[in-house]
Formats: structure tokens, sequence, C-alpha cells
């Protein structure tokens, strides 16, 4: 049985995706790019101030189930340029401290909106 979550903390899906999805002991939070949930627009002109609204994007919805980002067990993020991924690594260490997600870091072509970052996670219900 899944159900679907949503929360108007986190910006709303653009396209035929819901935000996250519970199945079982699991919460798979769909791919978050650095929207603003207030205004949909892009939050950022850095690498890092993408990131930072990344990470508060997957914690709004996390946070809309009773968790949080200590629940993750596995993100993967996308970004344009892997050349940002050392500024990408030092914002996400703020977010995940200890007993950090199994992760992947990969580059892509392009991302919705003009994003540099993208981030989805999978998190662990106890």
């Amino acid at each position: 049985m899944k159900e679907i979550i949503a929360t108007d903390k986190a910006p709303a899906a653009i396209g035929s995706y819901s935000q996250a999805v519970k199945a079982g002991s699991f919460i798979f939070v769909s791919g978050q790019i650095p929207l603003d949930p207030k205004t949909g627009a892009i939050s950022g002109e850095t690498i890092e101030e993408q990131a930072h609204r990344v990470f508060k994007n997957l914690s709004a919805v996390l946070e809309s189930q009773g968790l949080s980002l200590e629940n993750a067990v596995k993100t993967t993020v996308f970004l344009t340029d892997m050349n940002d991924f050392s500024a990408v690594n030092e914002v996400y260490k703020l977010y995940f401290k200890a007993d950090c997600p199994a992760r992947s870091a990969v580059e892509v072509g392009a991302l919705p909106k003009g994003a540099k970052i993208e981030c989805e996670l999978i998190a662990y219900i106890d």
C-alpha cells in the first residue's frame, strides 16, 4: 500500500509526480530543486544558496511526516557542473552531520527551470 505525501511547506510538483510517496517503512522524496515554496521561483544564484534551499525543501517534506533528515538512508544529488561538488558537499555537511546517508552524485546536462542542483531522498521510518 502506498500513501501520497504533499505539503505546502515545500514546492508543489511541477509535473506529473508526487512530492513524496510512503511505501511500507520508507518515504521516497522526489527530486527537489531550489524553488521557493511561496513564490515557485528559483531561490539563490550561487550553488551554495541553491543547495541550502534544496535541503530545506527536502526537510520540509520529511517534517510533514514527523521525520527529519536524520531518517535519510539514501540521497542522489544531481549537479549541472561537477566542479560544484566540493561547495555542495560543504553545505551538505551542515544538514547531514552524523551517520550520513548513502549518496550518489552525478552531473547532468540540465535541470528544470535552470536549477544548478537537484536532490532526491529515501528515508526510513523507524
